[in-house]
């Protein structure tokens, strides 16, 4: 097992942002053990030679040609809107200007 203490996991929960009790601690210094062993095994495949990728089988993305159809227009889209300017959705303002 790697050898995590306690610290450790509490610092990491620390960095994390996440509240731990004693006997999560416990456990979790176990738990992360394996998962740190796992990753180490992981590490130690043969990887020389062999191109990464983000799939193990090859994808491909099925997309169509854009055509234009006809749409609602402003004011239909508007109309159940609480509030509206120059053809736009009004919504408060959440940031301040700087």
């Amino acid at each position: 097992m790697a050898n995590l203490t306690r610290d450790d996991v509490a610092h990491l929960a620390g960095l994390a942002r996440i509240e731990l009790s004693d006997a999560e601690l416990d456990r979790m210094v176990g738990e992360l053990g394996i998962i740190l062993e796992s990753v180490a095994q992981v590490q130690q495949a043969p990887t020389e030679g062999v191109d990464p990728m983000s799939h193990p089988m090859p994808l491909t993305n099925v997309t169509r040609p854009d055509v234009v159809r006809p749409s609602l227009g402003a004011e239909a889209v508007l109309a159940g809107a609480p509030e509206a300017d120059q053809q736009r959705f009004s919504v408060p303002r959440i940031l301040d200007e700087d």
